[in-house]
């Protein structure tokens, strides 16, 4: 039950349900987290909508509170992620705390050092990427480039897409509709 002072929420999680919770839950709780407040998972998930305690979690929050998590890696998949679950919770009125990495959104420094670590991390991002664009254009260059393989059966889109819309076909076969609709352009330039 909520009482009307400002809180100290928690949010762990691991990846797969054979790792353990207790390292995380043992830091959180030593920084004043109250044990009805830990939000906990076992679940992968890239984005927060894939993360149903984090969205209960943030739905619990209000302004003047403070979510800890232990690590950056735990609350978080990605930069865009990060910064829209920083949004949200800033729009709400909560802080943030991330406890290995130091970063306290309710001070200036703490916003300083997340937004630097945020840039670092774009940052590393494009350069992956550009040298992966450069690669590939060698190894065109060289003739020895072999783009990944499609996984998707041609066959089975051209049979499914006689007898069913793009949509239904992707939910038989377990793909996106723009995965047909790839497969699709590719059977007609096989015809063509």
């Amino acid at each position: 039950m909520r009482q009307g002072v400002d809180m100290k929420i928690g949010y762990a999680r691991v990846s797969t349900t054979d790792q353990s919770l207790a390292i995380q839950r043992a830091a959180l709780l030593a920084a004043g987290v109250q044990e009805d407040h830990l939000f906990e998972e076992r679940v992968s998930g890239r984005t927060a909508d894939d993360r149903p305690e984090l969205q209960r979690c943030i739905a619990f929050a209000r302004s003047g509170d403070q979510l800890f998590v232990t690590k950056l890696d735990r609350f978080s998949r990605s930069v865009r992620d990060l910064h829209n679950l920083l949004a949200e919770l800033d729009a709400k009125g909560v802080g943030f705390r991330c406890l290995d990495q130091a970063i306290d959104t309710t001070s200036s420094s703490g916003r300083l050092t997340l937004g630097i670590l945020s840039s670092v991390a774009e940052f590393e991002l494009a350069i992956r990427a550009e040298r992966q664009r450069e690669g590939i254009a060698a190894a065109k260059a060289r003739n020895t480039y072999k783009a990944r393989r499609s996984t998707i059966d041609l066959d089975r889109v051209r049979d499914l897409s006689a007898r069913m819309k793009p949509k239904e076909a992707a939910a038989v076969m377990g793909v996106s509709r723009a995965s047909i609709y790839r497969a699709l352009a590719a059977i007609r330039q096989e015809a063509a």
